[in-house]
């Protein structure tokens, strides 16, 4: 049966908190619990539950590299402006692990609310907060008969307790719990129970002393929530991949899984049943790539997903797709390193090393998605350019934005047909006067190329070369053969620069700019906000969206007087590339670092900010 709620008597009076004024759809919620506990539906039943109420949300997910025993912590921001970077103050806590507990409770804010598991007795590690002990173990015997479930379903009680004292609406969660469980009847049946008795215990035995509550709002009303993997993995199925080879590698595997899944619903031939894909899962990331370069020389649209160390094994590779010219298109799902370092962080510490991956005079194009849209439309954008320009093409997500849940509008089907650059069909060979694999007949750098089996009367290319060669793909070790390819690989970047997509610009001419890409771009907005308000600090800023940089980004840097380049990596990598591409401008950079491997948050930009800036007159 479906959620309900009943009235019984008020319970009695608490102990006397002084009076605060509420903070309506302004609150974040942060769930402390154990890895492999299954907290993770029952977070995302309250994240769906707000989000469904029309109030924007975002949640992060702060969880072990482990499969299951060491503490994990969820944190759902609502916030009715529509913020939804990471917030570093903590409103109502949610202590589910006796591990953590005791840490949790001292590091929140005073006036915070702590909902608690009532036998850890919290209460007498604080006097500033408000405390509400739960018998949440006792309660969950009561609806869960099955001791070996409990441990999941008890999550579903600390559920109905936040929807009774964040005023969350019943008929939301109902709505979550049959997204989750609607094909599994009795456990939407036993969730929906454990539901409605923390609801129940909570309303009858607690009274409501903290301000922060929910309230419905129309700010979601046609948007999704959909996390940057998905929605990646859709913009490769549109964009007409034929060929995934991978190997598994937290944060990016599900970018491959939900791939898989994709093609195997709309790539399968109807009249013969038959996959009309590759998908391989191979041995290691060396054989994942060299099997792409392969795919894209033979003219596939082929892919992988990987991180950071599948990136450095892969070097060797890449170097060979961009000097032997092949398209291949690979999505970097950055995490925190180096080594394995912290597998399950974010960052954006591979900027560098993608842009210059391999070695010798290397310098690939990449993509920087933002938001769920990009993610779609820069995975399809990827394969468009890679065939372009003949050349691995990177597209640099990070564990935040590829698993975490987003807000976002629905993605927009494609219209433009699939632009697969200069490939020569066998009349387009014998058409050419004096063709030759390696020659730049256009002047824009990009050769004309041919896919095996072309026979152009034999003239067709069937081989590619990454050793020296000159225009017509004959092994050379001439220097000057040599000069004259990079220069024209370097006249190739120049193109790339109208092929990328242009970065976003918005300002009214302030001496000080902000630059920023990727996840960091929502930081960046909360806290020009936050310097507005605090200081009266205008700022013009530029959102990067690819490299090679557009023209627009040197305009962008000579026009101000300071520019604080904002990313989340120890050694300013955007910076560097910044200065080595324009040293003349270099003096204006200043940085903004964030590499805790916790998504950057709007207030660390403000306090890294202001107290380089000067107090103009009438400040607050």
């Amino acid at each position: 049966m479906p959620l309900t709620t009943t009235h019984a008597p008020a319970p009695a009076a608490a102990p006397e908190t002084p009076a605060r004024a509420p903070l309506v759809n302004e609150c974040s919620i942060q769930i402390a619990t154990v890895n492999g506990s299954g907290s993770q539906t029952a977070n995302n039943t309250l994240l769906r539950a707000i989000f469904q109420m029309g109030v924007p949300v975002s949640g992060k997910n702060l969880f072990p590299s482990n499969i299951a025993g060491l503490p994990t912590w969820f944190t759902i921001r609502a916030n009715k402006h529509g913020y939804v970077a990471r917030r570093k103050e903590i409103d109502v806590l949610v202590c589910m692990n006796s591990d953590t507990a005791v840490e949790d409770v001292k590091g929140v804010p005073a006036g915070a609310a702590i909902v608690y598991e009532e036998t850890l007795a919290l209460d007498k590690h604080r006097t500033d907060v408000v405390f509400y002990p739960v018998p949440f173990q006792k309660l969950v015997k009561e609806v869960c008969p099955d001791a070996k479930l409990r441990k999941l379903v008890v999550n579903m009680l600390y559920v109905g307790a936040l929807v009774h004292l964040l005023d969350i609406e019943l008929a939301e969660v109902e709505k979550a719990l049959q997204k989750a469980f609607g094909r599994k009847p009795k456990a939407l049946e036993l969730n929906r129970a454990a539901v409605e008795r923390g609801l129940s215990w909570t309303r009858d035995n607690l009274v409501k002393r903290d301000p922060f509550r929910v309230a419905r709002l129309d700010k979601t009303a046609g948007k999704i929530l959909v996390d940057g993997n998905s929605a990646a993995a859709i913009g490769c199925v549109f964009a007409g991949v034929t060929v995934v080879t991978w190997y598994p590698i937290t944060p990016s595997s599900s970018l491959c899984e939900t791939v898989i899944d994709y093609a195997r619903e709309h790539r399968v031939d109807p009249a013969t049943g038959k996959a009309t894909f590759a998908i391989v899962q191979a041995e290691d990331e060396l054989a994942s790539i060299g099997m792409v370069i392969g795919a894209g020389w033979a003219g596939a649209r082929a892919m992988t997903a990987t991180a950071g160390p599948g990136i450095s094994l892969m070097n060797e590779f890449i170097g060979l797709g961009y000097y032997a010219e092949v398209p291949a298109v690979l999505f970097d799902v950055q995490r925190t390193g180096p080594s394995t370092g912290l597998p399950t962080r974010t960052m954006q510490g591979d900027v560098m090393k993608a842009a210059y991956a391999s070695h010798g005079d290397c310098r690939h194009p990449c993509l920087y998605p933002s938001d769920m849209r990009e993610c779609y439309e820069f995975a399809m954008e990827a394969f468009d350019v890679a065939e372009a320009l003949q050349t691995p093409v990177f597209v640099m997500s990070d564990l935040d934005l590829g698993m975490n849940l987003w807000m976002s509008d629905p993605f927009p089907y494609p219209t433009k047909p699939l632009r697969r650059g200069k490939v020569l069909d066998d009349a387009g060979v014998l058409a050419m006067k004096d063709w030759g694999r390696y020659k730049d007949v256009d002047g824009d750098g990009v050769p004309y190329r041919t896919l095996p089996g072309t026979p152009g009367e034999g003239k067709g290319a069937f081989f590619s070369r990454g050793s020296g060669h000159d225009e017509h793909g004959r092994y050379t070790e001439s220097g000057a053969a040599y000069v004259r390819n990079m220069d024209r690989l370097t006249r190739k970047l120049e193109t790339a620069k109208g092929l990328l997509p242009a970065p976003v610009v918005d300002g009214s001419g302030s001496p000080v700019g902000l630059l920023a890409f990727g996840t960091t771009h929502w930081a960046i907005v909360e806290s020009r906000d936050q310097m507005r308000a605090e200081r009266g600090l205008a700022t013009d800023y530029l959102r990067l969206r690819a490299f090679p940089f557009h023209d627009d980004v040197q305009r962008f840097l000579a026009s101000h007087e300071r520019v604080y380049v904002v990313e989340q990596n120890r050694d300013a990598q955007m910076c560097g590339m910044l200065r080595m591409a324009y040293p003349e401008l270099a003096p204006r950079l200043r940085s903004v670092l964030s590499y805790s491997g916790l998504p950057i948050d709007a207030r660390t930009v403000t306090d890294a900010i202001l107290p380089q800036e000067p107090v103009s007159k009438g400040a607050r």
